[in-house]
């Protein structure tokens, strides 16, 4: 089975077939910038001139920056607001004429490092945090995906998170690697209180320059860079996908929740599947 996997980011829609197994792209991905106003009639399309460029695939994994919850988009903080309550499975199925799974971009930036980069082989609770237009989290509990957490949004002297500590607020306020590590130490410290996670990764853009604030933490959980950087919502979408298409869940994420420690293989997704009616 070939699966596409397509990341809608803030800039760029960008996609392709992806080997589940070793979490590596089989052919050059393609990009186009995400359409402004981003509303759902211009995305699906957007997602159909990136799916259009490649042959040959049985399922599509799209991710989505927003609460997705079977299938339907709940959310849209950094996206237009017609996503809120929009079928998005269905209308990129009926779109693309294949099964559709989608699910939240860190989720998937997630479980692809889970899987196959900085997170790989470790036990425990470990929360991905993508540092980029907002706050994206994932968490993990022994490789297995606990969705929509959306802790970007947690309350931090009286202030949604991400307008303190986003990539895209450092750069509006041109704030220097001082000042942009300690406003993100004081949300680490934060989850810390909440959640005492085993390990820390760090994605979205400002991730490549762990090195100019990663010194300049100052917490008590290990913190690393995520590894498979643009790529990783990507590979993680097609992962969810697979897992998803081979489950009982069909292809809703939360009716499924994603098993990164044991990638590309059906068993993984049976083992952990769990009926959204039963669940209910």
């Amino acid at each position: 089975m070939t699966i596409l996997g397509i990341d809608i980011g803030g800039s760029g829609v960008k996609g392709a077939p992806v080997d589940t197994v070793g979490g590596e792209l089989l052919d050059e991905r393609f990009r186009v910038p995400t359409p402004q106003p981003a509303d759902v009639e211009s995305v699906v399309d957007a997602v159909a001139e990136v799916a259009a460029k490649f042959d040959g695939f049985d399922s599509v994994g799209v991710t989505f920056p927003g609460v997705v919850v079977d299938g339907v988009t709940r959310t849209a903080a950094n996206v237009h607001k017609s996503w809120i309550d929009a079928p998005a499975a269905r209308l990129f199925s009926e779109r693309l004429g294949k099964p559709v799974t989608v699910l939240n971009d860190a989720d998937a930036a997630g479980a692809a490092e889970v899987a196959f980069g900085a997170g790989k082989d470790q036990s425990g609770l470990i929360m991905m945090v993508t540092l980029g237009t907002g706050i994206g989290t994932a968490l993990f509990l022994d490789g297995v995906l606990l969705p929509n957490t959306e802790l970007g949004h947690l309350e931090i002297d009286g202030k949604d998170a991400e307008l303190i500590a986003a990539d895209r607020i450092r750069e509006a306020e041109d704030l220097s690697w001082e000042k942009y590590a300690h406003r993100v130490t004081k949300y680490l410290r934060h989850v810390e209180m909440l959640l005492s996670p085993r390990l820390f990764i760090i994605g979205g853009g400002v991730s490549k320059k762990a090195d100019k604030y990663f010194p300049l933490l100052e917490i008590r959980t290990p913190v690393v860079a995520a590894t498979l950087l643009n790529n990783a919502g990507i590979i993680g979408a097609a992962v969810s996908a697979e897992q998803a298409t081979t489950g009982r869940g069909g292809q809703h994420p939360g009716s499924i929740p994603v098993d990164a420690s044991r990638p590309g293989t059906p068993e993984a997704a049976e083992a952990h599947s769990v009926n959204a009616g039963e669940a209910r």
